[in-house]
């Protein structure tokens, strides 16, 4: 029912989005746009869900690697800090962040402040009553203290961001603006960074994912250090998304900075710089 009432434009930003990524026909394209979308109204049903959820998560999602967490929690490299999560918008990442703090993770969720006050309101106590603690993108001085403080911050980096707060990269072998608060922080803190993804299993359930840490080389160079560990991450979200296209959120305008923000002649030389071939 959500894709019969989605705006026409939203529609073709989604078939456009799948059709440059993935050389699909435009019937494959529609199929995955509208199976993307319609998993929405499962993801909600989910998040409300969560009072029943709260102790009980290992019925629902399965988590795999959760021994890179535990294994740096515990290790004295930490040294009290916390870390890096990142992730994308991929299958349920409300239910990401819940599974998280379940699981013992004191996870700190970044998330962009609702237009509406009330499903602001609604939709921050129960991401608080699973257990997570929230903060919003501007909340850059709370998020380093909280890390000082060994929590984890966890940052879906997989959307458009203004051209003065990312870095190009090659994703889906197309120059794209990506955020680099997880490299930042990395460099800045010399903390890891765990990538970790979501997916769907076959009976409804969820598996989450935690790869091996990454840390960001810290040289000379900042500029260099940041995009290089941005287009690492970038690559990783790609492989996910390649693997399990139907679950991304591909309705975002994701190329839209590059589109406005930047001169062809730019475009065209950051192309060349990535090795991208047209």
């Amino acid at each position: 029912m959500i894709w019969l009432f989605l705006p026409a434009k939203r529609k073709r930003i989604a078939t456009d989005n799948i059709r440059r990524c993935l050389n699909v026909s435009s019937e494959e394209a529609n199929r995955i746009a509208r199976e993307s979308t319609v998993q929405f109204g499962a993801m909600f049903m989910e998040v409300l869900s969560f009072p029943k959820l709260k102790g009980n998560m290992s019925s629902h999602v399965k988590v795999v690697g959760l021994e890179h967490l535990t294994n740096y929690i515990n290790s004295t490299e930490r040294d009290g800090r916390g870390a890096v999560i990142a992730t994308c918008h991929s299958d349920n990442w409300e239910l990401m962040g819940g599974a998280f703090a379940q699981n013992g993770i004191p996870l700190v969720g970044v998330a962009k402040k609702q237009r509406s006050a009330g499903a602001d309101k609604f939709i921050n106590e129960y991401r608080t009553l699973i257990g997570m603690h929230i903060t919003y993108r501007n909340g850059v001085r709370e998020m380093y203290k909280m890390l000082d403080e060994g929590h984890f911050i966890g940052l879906i980096m997989d959307q458009d961001v203004g051209r003065t707060d990312g870095v190009v990269v090659k994703f889906f072998n197309q120059a794209t603006n990506f955020v680099t608060g997880a490299a930042s922080m990395s460099r800045f803190r010399k903390i890891p960074i765990f990538p970790a993804f979501m997916r769907k299993n076959s009976d409804e359930t969820h598996t989450l994912e935690i790869f091996p840490p990454l840390k960001v080389e810290k040289t000379s160079d900042k500029h260099f250090d940041i995009a290089q560990m941005t287009q690492q991450l970038a690559t990783l979200i790609e492989q996910h998304v390649r693997e399990y296209p139907d679950e991304w959120f591909w309705l975002h305008d994701r190329w839209k900075s590059m589109r406005v923000e930047f001169e062809p002649e730019e475009v065209a030389e950051y192309e060349r710089q990535l090795g991208i071939k047209s």
